[in-house]
């Protein structure tokens, strides 16, 4: 199973359509995980074209996003717990906020994006991954999305360009 993971697309304000780059992983993905900070609706309608898409809304959405998705949520992948979330807030820093909106949730990874700033590590079991921004690299040198597969194990790697 292959998921295509994106957050902090920002569009229309940081481009005005997604990016040669991941436009050739979205054909193959079994699913799409955007975590927030869409902008716009027309970005989850555009990237719907390519198979099904979860997300959740992040803090610069407008509010036909935030009455249509969810702060934050847990799915079943391939038999794995993934929570996703933006990762906004007041207050500690992402990793921590993104940590306590699971609290208490057995999880095999936690999808996050607000910060841009592409990770991947683990917090004791679980696995703590920003595909970072298609559209906003905030001083790397690259953008980045993310790609994860799951068979009998759960693996993540980003794509930069």
């Amino acid at each position: 199973m292959k998921l295509v993971v994106i957050a902090d697309t920002h569009m229309p304000k940081k481009a005005s359509s997604l990016p040669q780059r991941l436009l050739e992983e979205l054909p193959t993905a079994d699913l799409i995980i955007h975590a927030g900070d869409w902008q716009e609706k027309w970005v989850h309608e555009k990237l719907s074209h390519y198979g099904e898409v979860v997300g959740v809304y992040g803090n610069v959405d407008d509010e036909e996003l935030h009455t249509q998705l969810p702060e934050h949520t847990i799915i079943e992948a391939g038999g794995f717990r993934i929570g996703l979330t933006h990762g906004h807030g007041d207050k500690k820093t992402t990793e921590k906020r993104v940590l306590e909106a699971f609290e208490g949730e057995e999880l095999d990874c936690i999808i996050f994006g607000h910060s841009h700033l592409p990770l991947l590590r683990f917090v004791k079991k679980t696995m703590l991954f920003n595909p970072g921004s298609i559209t906003d690299k905030r001083g790397l040198p690259f953008c980045s999305f993310g790609i994860l597969t799951i068979d009998e194990t759960i693996q993540a790697h980003h794509i930069f360009f």
